[in-house]
């Protein structure tokens, strides 16, 4: 399955600082904030990762955020620094793309970056999960440390 919510991808971006991209390549403090069908905040804890110019995130099919971001791509994204945590960036975006295709080998990829072995399979295993990555491009950056 592979998805682009609609318009999501015709808005401009704005350009991952480099020292973002490098925190984003390491084992970064993450939260994913998308939008509750009232317009309430839902925020997630999540392990995070770059394609060197987008933020991607891998979560599950069937998990509240994805219905949110089904229903409406913005997100907001908080990254900090897990060596320096004053050194913190505030991303707001949309959701660009969402797949299947890879999902699990990508878990597996971020398990082993945050926990140093293989997903061990959260809520019952990668057999009872469908996993789906979601590429967040940004429309602007804020960190109150540049």
């Amino acid at each position: 399955m592979s998805t682009t919510p609609d318009s999501a991808s015709a808005l401009p971006t704005a350009a991952l600082p480099a020292g973002l991209i490098e925190v984003l390549r390491a084992p970064a403090i993450c939260f994913l904030t998308t939008l509750m069908p009232d317009g309430s905040p839902q925020i997630s804890q999540t392990w995070v990762d770059t394609d060197g110019v987008n933020i991607v995130i891998n979560t599950v099919t069937t998990h509240q955020k994805m219905r949110n971001i089904d229903r409406d791509p913005r997100v907001a994204v908080g990254i900090a620094d897990p060596t320096s945590l004053a050194r913190s960036w505030a991303v707001r975006g949309r959701v660009t793309s969402a797949t299947t295709d890879g999902g699990t080998e990508h878990i597996d990829h971020l398990a082993h970056k945050y926990l140093g072995r293989p997903y061990p399979g959260f809520g019952g295993g990668t057999g009872a999960q469908h996993r789906i990555i979601l590429t967040v491009a940004a429309d602007s950056v804020h960190s109150p440390r540049t």
